[in-house]
């Protein structure tokens, strides 16, 4: 398989995944952009592996998990964080608010336990590939996702109170 058969056929489902891990479409379309082209450049030695697919997702995963830790991020971010003080608009779609919801609370949890979610409930892999792909044991994995699921119990009971 070559690089450009490899991103013809893989290159929507890494997009869908990069949205899943940000929360926002146009930082998914950055990320998925930035490790295509490391992917390129490397394509060798990802070619060459067992799986070429699960390889690049590991290579995006990280690239995301790592992503506000150096100034490449915060230089080229261009919005604001949202003014608490303005009232939000209100959707009159119940689901819409609830996925919006939803969105602010995962956004909150810690990147790779986002990222452990996303794997898990998005991508439906197992533990053992999740691992694989954060570079960890598989107990890191369990736990990651039930101290996730824990903080979003925990959001969720504060707003039905």
């Amino acid at each position: 398989m070559t690089y450009e058969e490899f991103a013809d056929t893989r290159l929507a489902p890494l997009l869908r995944y990069a949205v899943m891990l940000t929360g926002d479409p146009h930082q998914a379309q950055d990320l998925v952009q930035e490790t295509m082209v490391r992917v390129q450049l490397n394509w060798r030695r990802v070619a060459h592996a067992d799986s070429p697919e699960r390889y690049v997702r590991r290579m995006l995963t990280n690239q995301y998990v790592d992503w506000k830790r150096g100034s490449w991020m915060r230089r080229v971010l261009l919005r604001g964080d949202p003014d608490e003080s303005l009232p939000a608009s209100v959707d009159h779609a119940q689901s819409a608010v609830d996925r919006d919801q939803i969105w602010t609370w995962l956004s909150r949890l810690p990147r790779r336990q986002r990222a452990t979610l996303v794997l898990r409930y998005y991508e439906d892999l197992p533990d053992a590939e999740i691992a694989d792909i954060l570079g960890c044991a598989v107990g890191t994995v369990r736990s990651s996702i039930s101290r996730a699921l824990a903080t979003l119990r925990a959001e969720y009971v504060e707003v039905r109170s």
